[in-house]
Protein backbone atom coordinates (compact mmCIF):
# COMPACT_ATOMS: atom_id res chain seq x y z
CA UNK A 1 0.00 0.00 0.00
CA UNK A 2 1.29 3.39 -0.82
CA UNK A 3 1.94 6.21 1.83
CA UNK A 4 -1.32 8.40 1.92
CA UNK A 5 0.62 11.82 2.18
CA UNK A 6 2.35 10.73 -1.37
CA UNK A 7 -1.42 9.99 -2.40
CA UNK A 8 -2.81 13.34 -1.02
CA UNK A 9 0.10 15.00 -2.90
CA UNK A 10 -0.86 13.38 -6.25
CA UNK A 11 -4.23 14.36 -5.71
CA UNK A 12 -3.43 18.15 -5.02
CA UNK A 13 -1.38 17.64 -8.64
CA UNK A 14 -4.40 16.55 -10.14
CA UNK A 15 -6.21 19.61 -9.04
CA UNK A 16 -3.68 22.28 -9.08
CA UNK A 17 -3.48 20.75 -13.08
CA UNK A 18 -7.34 21.36 -13.57
CA UNK A 19 -7.17 24.76 -11.72
CA UNK A 20 -4.55 25.54 -14.86
CA UNK A 21 -6.67 24.06 -17.36
CA UNK A 22 -9.97 25.47 -16.06
CA UNK A 23 -9.05 29.44 -15.45
CA UNK A 24 -6.42 32.19 -16.29
CA UNK A 25 -4.40 34.26 -13.97
CA UNK A 26 -6.75 36.94 -14.16
CA UNK A 27 -9.92 34.34 -12.92
CA UNK A 28 -7.66 33.94 -9.88
CA UNK A 29 -7.20 37.61 -9.52
CA UNK A 30 -10.62 38.86 -9.67
CA UNK A 31 -12.13 35.79 -7.79
CA UNK A 32 -11.10 35.61 -3.92
CA UNK A 33 -12.44 31.89 -3.91
CA UNK A 34 -10.44 30.77 -6.47
CA UNK A 35 -7.22 32.36 -5.42
CA UNK A 36 -7.70 30.52 -2.13
CA UNK A 37 -8.20 27.32 -3.59
CA UNK A 38 -4.95 28.11 -5.69
CA UNK A 39 -2.72 28.94 -2.23
CA UNK A 40 -3.85 26.26 -0.39
CA UNK A 41 -3.50 23.83 -3.38
CA UNK A 42 0.34 25.02 -3.55
CA UNK A 43 0.62 25.05 0.97
CA UNK A 44 -0.59 22.33 1.22
CA UNK A 45 1.54 20.15 -1.28
CA UNK A 46 4.26 21.93 -0.72
CA UNK A 47 4.07 20.90 3.14
CA UNK A 48 3.72 17.29 2.41
CA UNK A 49 6.89 17.61 0.00
CA UNK A 50 8.59 19.22 2.80
CA UNK A 51 7.30 16.59 5.60
CA UNK A 52 8.23 14.16 3.63
CA UNK A 53 11.63 15.11 2.64
CA UNK A 54 12.17 15.66 6.75
CA UNK A 55 10.98 12.45 7.52
CA UNK A 56 13.36 10.33 4.97
CA UNK A 57 16.05 12.87 6.81
CA UNK A 58 15.67 11.56 9.98
CA UNK A 59 14.92 7.84 9.36
CA UNK A 60 17.51 7.55 7.07
CA UNK A 61 19.90 9.12 9.45
CA UNK A 62 21.47 11.52 6.71
CA UNK A 63 22.18 14.22 9.30
CA UNK A 64 20.87 17.16 11.28
CA UNK A 65 18.36 19.85 9.88
CA UNK A 66 17.70 23.15 11.21
CA UNK A 67 15.58 24.35 8.19
CA UNK A 68 13.00 22.48 5.22
CA UNK A 69 15.60 23.82 2.80
CA UNK A 70 17.99 21.86 5.20
CA UNK A 71 16.11 18.50 4.87
CA UNK A 72 16.02 19.60 0.59
CA UNK A 73 20.22 19.79 0.96
CA UNK A 74 20.46 16.51 2.68
CA UNK A 75 18.42 14.21 0.10
CA UNK A 76 20.66 16.03 -2.32
CA UNK A 77 24.03 15.47 -0.50
CA UNK A 78 23.17 11.62 -0.13
CA UNK A 79 21.77 11.60 -3.76
CA UNK A 80 17.86 11.00 -3.22
CA UNK A 81 17.16 13.93 -5.41
CA UNK A 82 19.42 15.48 -8.27
CA UNK A 83 20.79 19.51 -7.70
CA UNK A 84 17.98 20.42 -10.46
CA UNK A 85 15.33 19.34 -8.33
CA UNK A 86 17.00 20.51 -5.28
CA UNK A 87 16.75 23.73 -6.34
CA UNK A 88 13.13 24.02 -7.40
CA UNK A 89 12.12 21.88 -3.91
CA UNK A 90 13.88 24.79 -1.82
CA UNK A 91 12.26 27.82 -3.88
CA UNK A 92 9.44 26.14 -3.05
CA UNK A 93 9.84 26.02 0.98
CA UNK A 94 10.52 29.39 0.28
CA UNK A 95 7.17 29.79 -1.54
CA UNK A 96 5.53 28.12 1.67
CA UNK A 97 7.12 30.89 3.62
CA UNK A 98 5.41 33.07 1.83
CA UNK A 99 2.62 31.63 1.53
CA UNK A 100 2.44 30.94 5.28
CA UNK A 101 3.80 34.13 6.73
CA UNK A 102 3.87 36.91 3.17
CA UNK A 103 0.01 35.88 2.07
CA UNK A 104 -0.51 39.19 1.76
CA UNK A 105 2.17 39.85 -0.76
CA UNK A 106 1.94 36.62 -2.93
CA UNK A 107 1.99 38.01 -6.44
CA UNK A 108 -0.76 36.00 -7.82
CA UNK A 109 0.88 35.72 -11.54
CA UNK A 110 3.73 33.90 -10.22
CA UNK A 111 1.81 31.97 -8.05
CA UNK A 112 -0.36 30.84 -11.70
CA UNK A 113 3.17 30.40 -13.24
CA UNK A 114 3.70 28.10 -10.44
CA UNK A 115 1.13 25.40 -12.14
CA UNK A 116 3.97 24.90 -14.98
CA UNK A 117 6.31 23.52 -12.79
CA UNK A 118 4.08 20.83 -11.46
CA UNK A 119 6.53 17.66 -12.94
CA UNK A 120 8.18 18.76 -9.83
CA UNK A 121 6.30 17.50 -7.71
CA UNK A 122 5.96 14.59 -9.61
CA UNK A 123 9.99 14.14 -9.85
CA UNK A 124 10.04 14.61 -6.48
CA UNK A 125 7.81 11.24 -5.76
CA UNK A 126 9.05 9.15 -8.06
CA UNK A 127 12.72 10.27 -6.01
CA UNK A 128 11.34 9.27 -3.08
CA UNK A 129 8.15 6.86 -3.32
CA UNK A 130 10.80 3.62 -1.90
CA UNK A 131 11.77 5.74 0.79
CA UNK A 132 8.23 6.20 2.46
CA UNK A 133 6.78 4.40 4.98
CA UNK A 134 3.74 2.54 3.56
Amino acid sequence: MRNSRLIQLERNIAELEQLGKIYTADDFKTDTPKQWALRYGFLESIQIMIDLSCHIVVHQNLGTANTYADCIVLLRKFNYIDASLEKSLKGMAGLRNLLVHEYVIVDIDKLYGMLQHLDDFKDFIVAIEQYTDK
